[in-house]
């Protein structure tokens, strides 16, 4: 398990030598991240009741 752990930790920190492979997963993550916040469902509910607040006062 730590062979494994170790190895995982030191391709990433070889990949992260490179700043384009950092903006892509910068990338990557903030759309995994937009993706994840509408399938959970208590951030769903939160992002339902600004749009309908915001409808509110158009």
């Amino acid at each position: 398990m730590l062979d494994v752990t170790l190895h995982a930790f030191v391709t990433v920190m070889g990949i992260s030598s490179s700043p384009f492979v950092l903006i892509a997963l910068a990338f990557v993550g903030a759309f995994l991240g937009s993706k994840l916040v509408e399938v959970i469902p208590a951030t769903k509910r939160i992002i339902e009741r600004r749009e309908a607040q915001w409808a509110e006062r158009q």
